[in-house]
């Protein structure tokens, strides 16, 4: 059987993914340089969480009456706290071990995140692990391949073969390794396996209350009060709360817009729609991207490395992305062959209470 492909569907996914996780790194690397010309990470991410709830709060309230919201229920309230709670726990960690390290270091840490996700989605059971199935296979083997071509782009440079010249002077975080960045790479760790939990626990959320935007407001207060709470607690000083019309400012802004607003509604449709394993799978781009943002606009060179660890990563990035097309294919084929099935193997006596209602319409025609 062919499978009908939609633009919706299987291609709009792919582009958004990519296009946001572009622009994460950007907003990474901004939040970056800001901390370098003072800004606290506590202060900056409960800045963002609350600029990005303000915007979101006029949003969801005023297009309620457009759309088909269900009913909010206790259970879908005290679930969106935990995922709130996950969220912002996951996010304080990764903007402390950015100040620890760099943007470069996350990103390569974050490769760990489609592992993460895929054993959690099979002791969840909302993967399903064949042996046997081609499909599994290919997002199994599809995401140790991504993995290890991100690790080979990161750890192995090769020789140089483009060495560009910079569109603004380096930036010195991009360049610096020295004994923190061990601490930062625990910190990652924890913080990426924390976002894996809040990938699942989204997709078993969106299960039960398919209203993405209800979600990410609940999602978004809920972390915006957590964050506010650790940032006073960390940060008692109060002109370290005060925030001037310079990089920190845009970085606030454009983090609490994109990156908390836009991300999370992204992210939160992504997942509806195609499942975490798949939204996950995108993970390793990040380091590519990374690289090459260093070199247009940095000015880094161009190692072979980069370039053997990039196509790497698209290979398996392919075999996810396969792998999860023909295990949509084979779940249409049983959708189909399922309704014949069950009215074969239905009791007895509902076939022949079905039957009597058939020849009652039939004799009353």
């Amino acid at each position: 059987m062919r499978k009908r492909w939609s633009f919706y569907m299987d291609f709009l996914p792919v582009i958004v993914i990519i296009s946001f996780e572009c622009v994460d790194m950007a907003l990474l690397a901004l939040f970056k340089a800001a901390t370098l010309q003072g800004m606290n990470n506590h202060v900056f991410i409960a800045y963002a969480y609350v600029v990005g709830t303000c915007v979101l709060l006029p949003v969801t309230l005023f297009t309620r009456r457009a759309r088909v919201v269900p009913p909010l229920t206790f259970s879908i309230i005290w679930k969106s706290m935990l995922l709130g709670a996950l969220g912002s726990g996951s996010q304080i960690l990764g903007y402390i071990g950015i100040n620890y390290s760099s943007p470069t270091l996350s990103s390569a840490i974050a490769n760990l995140v489609p592992a993460f996700t895929f054993m959690l989605a099979v002791t969840f059971r909302m993967e399903k692990l064949a042996l046997k199935s081609r499909s599994s296979n290919a997002k199994v083997v599809g995401s140790i391949i991504s993995i290890a071509g991100a690790f080979v782009l990161t750890f192995y440079k090769g020789k140089s073969i483009l060495n560009s010249s910079p569109l603004h002077q380096p930036i010195g975080f991009l360049n610096s390794v020295d004994s923190s960045w061990a601490i930062a790479g625990i910190i990652l760790t924890v913080d990426y396996f924390l976002l894996s939990l809040w990938y699942i626990l989204q997709v078993h959320i969106l299960k039960e209350f398919p209203d993405e935007l209800t979600l990410v407001l609940l999602y978004s207060t809920t972390a915006t009060i957590i964050s506010i709470v650790v940032a006073l607690l960390s940060v008692p000083n109060a002109s370290a709360w005060k925030i001037g019309l310079n990089l920190s400012l845009i970085s606030i802004v454009s983090s609490g817009i994109f990156g908390k607003l836009v991300g999370n509604l992204i992210y939160a449709w992504s997942v509806h729609l195609k499942g975490a394993v798949y939204v996950t799978s995108f993970m390793p781009l990040q380091i590519a991207i990374s690289v090459i943002l260093g070199v247009i606009f940095l000015g880094d060179t161009l190692h072979i490395g980069s370039i053997i660890g990039a196509i790497i990563i698209s290979i398996g990035l392919y075999g996810v992305l396969w792998g999860k097309a023909t295990e949509e294919i084979e779940e249409d084929v049983d959708s189909l062959q399922s309704p014949s099935t069950s009215t074969e193997n239905a009791p007895l006596l509902l076939n022949y209470g079905t039957q009597t209602f058939e020849k009652k319409i039939d004799g009353n025609v």
